[in-house]
């Protein structure tokens, strides 16, 4: 007890010193070691591979459903964590920073998701009691190699969703730390992938509770000093932000003769950033609502969030397990907008430079000159934010590997030790990839995670949503509309990726616009959803009596 004393001791006294030596630098937006806020960010991290080790997996079941022992709430947390990623925690933050009210459909996309998972989804997917949702595709539709098909789509959407995480946790490691990027990304997807091989879904469920109080608390604690410190309404930043709103709009500085770390506020009246589908913003109106589309069918075809239905006991807490999740989702969502506000307006001066849109949380909090190891647990948080996003996805993605691939279709004869090596190997396989893709700066955080919500969109939503409650779709019109949905993914990601390393293909500019990477599902999806449909009905292959009497007695049979 007295060794841990003095650590603590010792390691506040750090904290204190590196206070002082911060504080003289705060103009210093990047490329210094940040004493504090390491400090901060390694005893978070201690304490995750800890808790993982404490809750490690010793089998299968509870690799990938963590023994299907976690309550409403704790699930509901879990889930909250799981979904507040660095594209939350940053990117949602970064988009308005950027476009202003365009960014907005971003926020309203993936929180409309979880209300489609929560009334067409939730509790049927758990009655009908697999673990992966690959494992749901292929006994619903009677197929090995749909099952197949569905892991691969599964470790792809997964490897999709994680490059923009690891992105953020490169981008914060390099802010904390003062060191290159490449080296940053190396170093973080090290630390995550060390306590996904040791937890399992278990001890990645319990870090992810833990995550959940360390990203809203230090998402929240600096609202109510900003909205204070600048004489806007504190008492909930959330709706006090609206006056910041109005100020950019008119171009009116914050008034106390306030500055910002030195700099003095240069504002111009920007009526675009308030503005839906304002032409200086360079969005329409079809794009926002073909990204809110994307988002929320995407947010209900994510393999990641669909496994976390997985590990409650019963169906009627994967109802409520949403339910907890969207109120704790909502407290962030209902922030972020607070920093892009501020974030404009505190830079808005020339002098201050040009600054990281995905790093904007944290620059926000800089400019307004809060105090330092508070801007140090935010970024301590956001490097929770990506963490719990990482590894779930890893997990997902890791499941899909060993038990649907390696276990169900390649070696049904596999033990149970051989499929726990299995999974590990293929979560390190896939964190090597992802590391690698994440350096090559494809995007901002938010766009490259919307990728993986349009692919998702595309294949699996399809899948999930008339396999549920359609008893007539069956393993033609699956196959049809995996085709159709994966043929408008095949085109939007081959023009993304052409365009992105400088080639010109035919129609660019038309699918650039109609297809762009972040919002394709608006088309894919009800493709996917009608071809289905037409090859069901014109197929001979009708659906078995058992799987239809299964949906109708015990996955629409309510408790």
């Amino acid at each position: 007890m007295n060794k841990i004393l003095k650590l603590i001791y010792t390691l506040l006294l750090l904290l204190t010193v590196s206070n002082n030596i911060y504080a003289q630098s705060a103009t210093q937006l990047e490329g210094e070691f940040k004493l504090g806020p390491a400090i901060i960010l390694i005893v978070l991290l201690l304490t995750f591979i800890l808790v993982g080790i404490f809750n490690r997996a010793k089998d299968t079941k509870t690799y990938w459903a963590a023994g299907r022992k976690i309550s409403p709430i704790g699930a509901g947390m879990a889930i909250a964590s799981n979904w507040m990623s660095a594209a939350s925690f940053l990117g949602m933050a970064a988009i308005m920073y950027g476009s202003g009210y365009h960014g907005l459909s971003y926020v309203v996309g993936w929180t409309g998701g979880y209300v489609l998972l929560l009334i067409l989804m939730a509790g049927q997917i758990r009655r009908y009691g697999k673990y992966t949702a690959a494992d749901f595709i292929g006994d619903r539709y009677y197929s090995q190699g749909l099952r197949g098909v569905g892991a691969g789509l599964a470790i792809f959407i997964s490897f999709s969703y994680c490059v923009g995480q690891f992105a953020g946790i490169g981008l914060m490691f390099k802010w904390i730390l003062g060191i290159d990027f490449t080296w940053a990304v190396i170093i973080g997807a090290s630390v995550v992938l060390i306590y996904t091989l040791i937890s399992g879904m278990l001890g990645v469920t319990k870090n992810m509770q833990i995550q959940y109080v360390i990203i809203i608390v230090s998402f929240v604690i600096p609202l109510f000093i900003l909205t204070y410190k600048f004489g806007y309404f504190y008492w909930l930043p959330q709706v006090g932000y609206g006056a910041v709103i109005s100020d950019i709009v008119n171009g009116i500085a914050p008034g106390g003769g306030l500055s910002s770390v030195g700099h003095d506020f240069a504002i111009l009246p920007s009526p675009e950033f308030a503005m839906p589908w304002d032409p200086a913003t360079g969005q329409t109106a079809f794009q926002w609502l073909a990204i809110c589309f994307s988002l929320m069918i995407g947010t209900a075809g994510l393999p990641h969030v669909i496994q976390r239905f997985y590990v409650v006991p019963r169906a009627k807490d994967a109802r409520w397990s949403v339910v907890w999740g969207l109120f704790f989702i909502c407290i962030l969502y209902w922030s972020a907008p607070v920093y892009s506000a501020f974030g404009k307006i505190l830079s808005s001066n020339p002098e201050v430079g040009k600054l990281s849109k995905d790093a904007i949380v944290v620059y926000t909090t800089q400019l307004g000159d809060l105090y330092p190891l508070i801007i140090g647990f935010l970024a301590a948080g956001a490097v929770s934010a990506a963490f719990s996003t990482v590894s779930g996805l890893l997990v997902a993605g890791a499941s899909a590997f060993s038990h649907d691939l390696y276990f169900n279709v390649i070696n049904p004869k596999a033990t149970e030790k051989t499929q726990m090596l299995m999974a590990r190997l293929g979560t390190i396989l896939m964190a090597a990839g992802v590391a690698i893709v994440a350096l090559l700066n494809l995007g901002l955080i938010a766009q490259l995670v919307a990728v993986a919500f349009s692919l998702a969109g595309c294949t699996i939503f399809p899948l999930f949503l008339l396999g549920i409650w359609w008893s007539g779709s069956n393993r033609t019109g699956a196959w049809a509309g995996l085709i159709a949905g994966s043929s408008v993914t095949a085109i939007a990601l081959v023009y993304f990726i052409g365009g992105k390393f400088g080639a010109s293909l035919p129609y660019q500019e038309f699918i650039n616009y109609y297809l762009n990477a972040w919002y394709f599902a608006w088309l894919g999806a009800p493709l996917a959803i009608i071809s289905n449909i037409v090859a069901s009905k014109l197929s001979k292959n009708k659906t078995p009596l058992e799987i239809k009497k299964f949906l109708a007695q015990k996955v629409h049979n309510y408790e």
